[in-house]
């Protein structure tokens, strides 16, 4: 055989091998030359990925791009955190302006075995009258248009180096690849769950956002992560007004707050039922409420002072309860466990509580109503 012209005939094959070698061995310690840690001995650990940088601008807009709005985003996020929850290790993906391929991103999570992973995006659609917020966990598409968000944040690979090697086989149009991916995640989906329906609330309450709901789609950033993770979709770069809203230093503060209270919301629940730092899954998959693991309720008053239920008007609903919250007093009627039973109720209220609306609490946990009828339907 003539060892030279089969080296130079089979050079680029070699060259190939050496470098998939020289990243299964090095590329753990590569992974950590983006990332930024803060506060390394903090007992709770939260990955914030600023979605896309670099050579990847992500989503366009008028006069801004989705990788410029997710890092500021995710500084300020990080921020807070650190200013209100010092016992919490931050792992930043980026804090600057760089490329981090989709891989990378998931395997600084794991191999730092981080309690949450968050990532953080803005949206675009042709469509410019489309407003709201989002948050993705891993799963199936349910609609459409989850398939086509998660088709434009997965096709960041298309910028990446062996995409052969890292997502092998990955086929965005196959039912059976999300599958897997689903199946991936499902032992962190409660959690992830409870995460979305957090910032969501929040976006809702407390932001003033659109709220387009807790969403399922197949995401490969949260499919190759371990831990509970989720996909927070800010806003609509391509509607002028969100654009505008998404680069003022109120919209982002506004923004940033939410995802932080929703953040410390769900450190504390998860907390509070660990009896630890980290969630512990044998304890969390035991929920000693027993109440209904999902029902609706219909909320139909807030007030400052109690109201007084033995009048005659407030006697004919003998399921209506109060409750503090805070300083206001919140009384709500019935505790539903389907969405027919409740939509009937909240139409029975509102001949007497105009300003009635439905809420909903999955495993102790409130989540948007349209999460719930979407776990209702996965459950019949």
């Amino acid at each position: 055989m003539n060892y030279f012209s089969w080296f130079t005939g089979n050079s680029n094959l070699i060259l190939k091998r050496f470098l998939m070698l020289f990243l299964v061995i090095f590329q753990p310690f590569y992974s950590f030359s983006q990332a930024a840690i803060i506060n390394p001995s903090g007992s709770f650990s939260l990955v914030i990925d600023a979605g896309h940088g670099g050579k990847d601008s992500g989503a366009r807009g008028l006069v801004s791009q989705e990788k410029d709005i997710t890092l500021d985003l995710a500084l300020r996020v990080g921020k807070l955190i650190e200013e209100q929850l010092p016992d919490v290790k931050i792992i930043y993906t980026r804090n600057t302006d760089v490329f981090v391929p989709l891989y990378e991103r998931a395997h600084i999570a794991n191999k730092l075995k981080a309690d949450l992973f968050l990532s953080i995006h803005v949206d675009g659609v042709p469509k410019k009258h489309v407003v709201g917020t989002s948050t993705f966990v891993m799963g199936l598409h349910k609609e459409v248009e989850n398939l086509e968000v998660a088709k434009r944040e997965n096709a960041v690979i298309e910028l990446e180096d062996n995409t052969e090697s890292f997502y092998e086989g990955f086929d965005a149009e196959s039912p059976e690849m999300f599958i897997k991916m689903s199946l991936a995640q499902k032992s962190n989906l409660d959690l992830s769950l409870a995460m979305a329906a957090s910032v969501q609330d929040e976006f809702e309450m407390r932001a003033k956002r659109v709220n387009r709901g807790v969403k399922q789609a197949g995401f490969i950033v949260l499919w190759a992560t371990t831990m509970p993770a989720v996909l927070v979709e800010t806003g609509f770069i391509t509607n002028p007004d969100e654009e505008k809203y998404l680069n003022t230093e109120q919209g982002k503060d506004y923004i940033a707050s939410a995802i932080f209270r929703a953040f410390r919301s769900y450190k504390n629940a998860v907390e509070s039922k660990s009896g630890t730092s980290l969630p512990a899954e044998e304890t969390l998959s035991v929920d000693p409420n027993p109440e209904p693991e999902l029902y609706f309720t219909i909320q139909v008053a807030a007030t400052s002072k109690p109201m007084d239920l033995t009048r005659k008007k407030y006697q004919k609903f003998e399921n209506l309860v109060q409750e503090k919250e805070g300083e206001m007093y919140k009384y709500y009627l019935g505790k539903e466990t389907t969405w027919d039973a409740a939509a009937a109720l909240l139409k029975e209220a509102k001949k007497e509580f105009k300003d009635a609306f439905p809420i909903a609490f999955y495993r102790g946990e409130r989540i948007s109503v349209q999460e719930a009828k979407d776990l209702q339907h996965n459950h019949e």
